[in-house]
Order: structure tokens, then sequence, then C-alpha cells
């Protein structure tokens, strides 16, 4: 799908370091001789987000708070500090997700149905008239046959079946690349050189239960995992890094255009935690403790296990779920953060790099590559954290990391968002 879909909301604006929107009072200038503040948009009203808990600013120690077992020195302890952002008390849900798929679904179909009107002034941009989108029956067989741009080819029906074609749920990205546009050299670059867009399918890879292991019967999940009403509140999975990230800037998106149309401030937008913010929420203010509950165990005083992973020598359901158990399962941690560790691991936005932590800033500390499809494969590694339902104890530590490639999909990894929000909100309420 080549159109911007971005066109279609009418969320086009970027903000970049010197620019901004002008202000619409009429009394922002006022005539009196004297100066004034000037604020840059309407009151800040935005409430608490929804399913988001506020992790305070701090600094901590990043790396092992144990023995390095082994020996690969590719998290050497260090003090940091992290500045306070919002993140999801859960992993992003099946039902969490299902809603961003379904809203692509939903504008490409309004598209086909003409279910758009114009943009006032008369410069030709269309936008999709939600009022009639929203009200689109797909239980209704003559919608069908007019989406059948939509829909598998007559070849791939299942007994004539008409179906949605996953692969044709394409989520068109358009992000400033702000790392390549702050740099010196580009300081009178035109800013469109640092705009990144591309076409990207977002419906989650079902197959994955089944290409993961190999000589295992799991066609049960793969036909069900994402479909059926009992895993709705179970954490997404065989989502790429690449459709996480997406997945954020649609919710960014989606939260600015509703800002837009109330006439309020917009937000700088939804993001994956980087690795240092990652680990900082997992510790949940407990500096040296190996696990987000603090430890050495991993279970209770009772002798209950603490996390969905893999008991002993492979006990699966001892600790309460074969396969990934439900988002808010076991108790938070102390920052109210639930499965910082097992149940699925999680995408970070940082580049692997096993040296990183020599040479990263103590505030904030980040590494960044926009990695494309020509680069090797080395540079396509991204962080993921908390170990999995499938893990070991080992990998539930809350310093342990190992990588996955952006663009792989696999059954035990998810993720969740983080927000940057002023400080009016920067605060437990």
């Amino acid at each position: 799908m080549k159109n911007s879909l971005l066109a279609m909301l009418g969320c086009t604006a970027i903000v970049l370091t010197g620019c901004g929107k002008f202000g619409k009072s009429k009394s922002s200038i006022p005539n009196d001789g004297q100066l004034h503040g000037v604020a840059p948009s309407s009151k800040y009203t935005l409430p608490k987000p929804p399913g988001m808990v506020y992790i305070p600013p701090g600094t901590f120690h990043m790396g092992p708070s144990d023995e390095d077992l082994n020996y690969a020195f590719t998290a050497r302890n260090k003090q940091v500090s992290i500045s306070g952002f919002w993140m999801d008390a859960t992993e992003i849900t099946n039902n969490e997700y299902r809603f961003f798929t379904n809203w692509v679904r939903d504008s490409i179909a309004a598209k086909l149905l003409g279910l758009v009107k114009q943009a006032q002034g008369g410069d030709g941009t269309q936008y999709i008239d939600w009022t009639k989108a929203r009200a689109i029956k797909w239980d209704d067989k003559d919608i069908y046959e007019k989406l059948e741009a939509m829909t598998v080819t007559p070849d791939n029906r299942i007994f004539g079946r008409k179906e949605i074609d996953a692969q044709k749920l394409v989520y068109h990205s358009e992000t400033f690349d702000y790392k390549e546009a702050a740099k010196r050299e580009n300081a009178n670059v035109p800013r469109g050189q640092f705009i990144v867009k591309y076409d990207l399918p977002i419906y989650p890879d079902t197959l994955v239960w089944v290409r993961d292991f190999s000589y295992s019967y799991n066609e049960p999940m793969s036909k069900q995992y994402f479909n059926h009403p009992a895993f709705g509140n179970y954490p997404v999975v065989g989502v790429s890094w690449k459709q996480a990230t997406a997945f954020c800037e649609w919710r960014t998106l989606y939260l600015n255009s509703f800002l837009e149309s109330k006439k309020r401030s917009t937000e700088s937008g939804f993001r994956l935690p980087t690795e240092s913010e990652w680990e900082y929420a997992a510790r949940g203010g407990r500096s040296q403790a190996p696990f987000p509950w603090g430890g050495p165990y991993l279970r209770n005083r009772k002798g209950c296990l603490m996390a969905n992973f893999k008991p002993g020598r492979g006990n699966y359901p001892e600790d309460g779920g074969l396969y990934t158990v439900r988002a808010d399962a076991y108790w938070p941690n102390d920052f109210g953060l639930y499965n910082m560790a097992g149940n699925v691991a999680e995408w970070t936005s940082s580049l692997y790099y096993e040296g990183g932590y020599n040479f990263q800033h103590d505030l904030n500390p980040d590494i960044r590559w926009n990695a494309k499809e020509q680069d090797p494969p080395r540079m396509k590694r991204k962080v993921i954290r908390g170990g999995s339902w499938k893990d070991v104890g080992h990998y539930l530590q809350v310093s342990s990391r190992t990588y996955e490639y952006q663009d792989t999909s696999k059954s035990y990894i998810g993720f969740r968002s983080v927000v940057d929000l002023p400080p009016s909100l920067g605060k437990k309420k």
C-alpha cells in the first residue's frame, strides 16, 4: 500500500529542534510593551496513560548483580542514571495488538470503499471518515465482494471461503531520524532527507509455534493463540522488532490524532524502552538484586515459583503455565510491573553490541543503529531482556542480556511500550 495512512488520519506534524506550531490564540502577543510568557498550545490536560505505571528517575548499578557465569564480559557493572518515564504494566497482549491490526484493516478497507473525505483548504489530501469506517459490517458478504483486493486469492482459499489476507495488512510508517539529523555536518540538510518511510506487514507470524520447535507438536497454539478469546490477555508473540516499533508509532499517532481533534498538546510518542531503561524498571528499585522480586532464589519461602520459565530440567507446567501465562500473572515488582522476568522475553530499542557498556554514557545510556536491508546481520541484532517461558532461570536475571535479529519473530518474544511525558504527570497517582 503506497499511499500514506498517516495522511488519512491527518497526523502529519513533526516536531524538530527549533521548529514548532505557531500559537493560534488571538491574545498571544499582549499590547502593553511588557514581556509575557506564551504557551505553545492549549493547557496540558492528558490524564494518566491507562495500563501504564510511572517509573521515577533514579540511579542504579547496571550489569551483573552476581558472578558472570559465562565470563563473557558483555555486561560489565556500571552506575548509570535514568530519567523518569511511563511503562506498560504488562506486556502488550493479543487483544491490544489486535486493536492495531484491526485499525490497519479498517483503514485499508475504508479507502477501498471510498469512505474518505477531503481536507479543508482544497489541497487534495484525503482523510478516512472514521465514523463510517467503524460501521463497516465485516460479516456482510457484499462487503467482501467490494474488498476483493484485501482477500486471499481464489487458489489460496479453503473450501472457497473468502478471508482477509493477513499479508495485505500493511502499515505505512513515516518517522524522523533524530540521531542522523543531529549530526553537525547535517545542519543545513533539508529535513526531508531524514524522514524514513516504508511499508510493513504487521500481522503476527502465527507459524512461529511450529517453526521454533523441531519434532514437536505445537499446531494448536499456532491455530488458536492469536485468534481465540481464551488467549486475549496473554502476551502477543510472533511480532518482530520492526512490527513492535511500528505498533509504538501507530499508538502515538492514534493518541495525537485525538489530542489534535480536541485542540490539545500532542505527545512525543510511545516507543520501545532502551536496554538501560528496561533493566532499571525491572529491578524495581532493588539495585543489587538478581531478580525483579529480589532473590537470590527463584522460589519464595513456601516453595512457589516466582515466574513463568523452564524449571529444573524441563518441568514446564510446574510454574502454572505450559507455554505463556496471562500478562498480569504473578506478583508485580516494586514499580508495579508484571512479568519483567519470564513469560516472554521483550524487545528493547537498543542495538546488541558486546562491548557497548564500555563506552555508553552514564546518563540515559543507549546505543542504536537504524539498520537497513543491505546492512550485515550483525548490525540487525537487537537486545532482548527478561527471559521467557522456555528459558532456564539464568535468563530471568535482570542483568542477563541476549539478542535476536530485528526482522525475526519468535514464539517467546513480546514487548511493552514506554512514553516520555512532561513533569506535570511525572509522579505516581
